[in-house]
């Protein structure tokens, strides 16, 4: 029912490669670690203002259904 943010939807959003955000979550001493492309922020912060309109949607139709379930089912 709910679908969160997954670092899949993270890394279309910042055009990159899933493997690219998963090692730039890794302690920045970790060979492994990569950093995440210029302007990572402004394209986190709109993918988190798209997922907060689908969280807002999905929150009315959870009260309309519950307003609906508490009227009778009508």
């Amino acid at each position: 029912m709910v679908d969160c943010c997954r670092l899949y939807d993270v890394a279309a959003a910042l055009d990159c490669s899933y493997s690219t955000v998963t090692q730039a979550r890794m302690d920045m001493e970790n060979p492994a670690f990569r950093t995440l492309p210029v302007g990572w922020q402004k394209a986190l912060a709109k993918l988190a203002r798209r997922r907060a309109k689908e969280l807002e949607r999905l929150a009315e139709q959870l009260e309309r259904r519950s307003g609906e379930a508490a009227g009778g089912g009508r």
